[in-house]
């Protein structure tokens, strides 16, 4: 199975995929995790340390394939978890899909591409460019980040249409949406009634799970110590849970930007009968509240 992560920028997706990696790894399953971003930090919190990328390895062997091995690309993280970093071109200048491509063709020459059960790639940003769309080619689905905000929703549209138009040449599905670090899911729950698929998983707005990050370890190695933190590990293996089962996954009908737009801002700007209802009733509460009052101190008076 491999799986390719998308969502907007700084969205959680490292985060959110070393952890569903582990997840993976605990189920029995052997991974490999593919960083696709030039800032090649995907697996840090798996191994702790910034690993060599696929192109700097390449470069110092003169792209001579032949002079590569398996150690000098894969590095073994926590839970058993390999790890790849693929890298990226010099900034302004060649294409994030070529590095991709690369990456897969060194793992097939090294034959190591079809050892694994799951081959994760956690893709840079919201950039759904032909490059960055690149690991699309090669996954069986594709897993959105977002959170409940405009911004995330409005990136997750818009790669949901790349993954339409991969699945015209590609047996590629969409396996759904993750929410993360949310506390509600209002905005979500309208995208999804307008632009179906399924929501995986919702995860807590914790602070925990940013500062897994910042120390450069994911929260199951965090929870080893933390014990309190355990409870937060079910997300992740629930996820695990339902890719394994190898959902039937859907072909997305992204909104239009206009409609898109118009559905998310409208949330607000025209609230829903539902949500007068409980305003008016939170007014009802307050007027008997107000004639309470009132009585009250009309009795204290006579």
């Amino acid at each position: 199975m491999k799986l390719a992560v998308y969502g907007k920028g700084g969205i959680g997706k490292s985060t959110i995929s070393c952890n569903i990696s582990i997840a993976l790894a605990k189920r029995g399953k052997k991974v490999l995790q593919i960083g696709c971003d030039p800032k090649h930090d995907s697996t840090f919190t798996l191994t702790g340390f910034l690993i060599p990328t696929i192109i700097d390895t390449l470069q110092a062997k003169d792209y001579h394939y032949e002079d590569v091995w398996p150690e000098d690309v894969i590095y073994q993280g926590y839970g058993g978890v390999d790890c790849v970093e693929a890298g990226g071109p010099p900034a302004g200048a060649g294409c994030g899909g070529y590095v991709v491509g690369e990456t897969v063709k060194l793992l097939k020459e090294l034959n190591a591409f079809y050892e694994y059960d799951v081959i994760l790639f956690d893709v840079l940003g919201d950039v759904v460019c032909g490059g960055f769309a690149a690991p699309l080619n090669y996954a069986d689905y594709c897993i959105i980040v977002t959170d409940n905000g405009f911004d995330a929703l409005f990136a997750a549209n818009r790669i949901a249409a790349s993954v339409r138009e991969k699945a015209r040449t590609h047996p590629l599905r969409l396996a759904g949406l993750i929410g993360n670090r949310t506390a509600k899911r209002d905005l979500i729950d309208k995208y999804v009634e307008a632009c179906p698929m399924p929501v995986l998983e919702l995860l807590p707005l914790i602070e925990d799970i940013r500062i897994s990050r910042v120390k450069g370890k994911t929260l199951f190695e965090m929870a080893e110590a933390e014990s309190a933190l355990t409870y937060i590990l079910c997300f992740y293996l629930n996820i695990a849970d339902q890719l394994l089962t190898e959902p039937e996954g859907v072909i997305p009908r992204e909104l239009a930007d206009r409609e898109l737009f118009s559905l998310l801002s409208d949330f607000y700007l025209n609230p829903s009968e539902s949500n007068k209802k409980d305003s008016k009733n939170i007014n009802s509460l307050e007027l008997k509240k107000n004639d309470l009052n009132k009585e009250s101190l009309d009795f204290f008076l006579v």
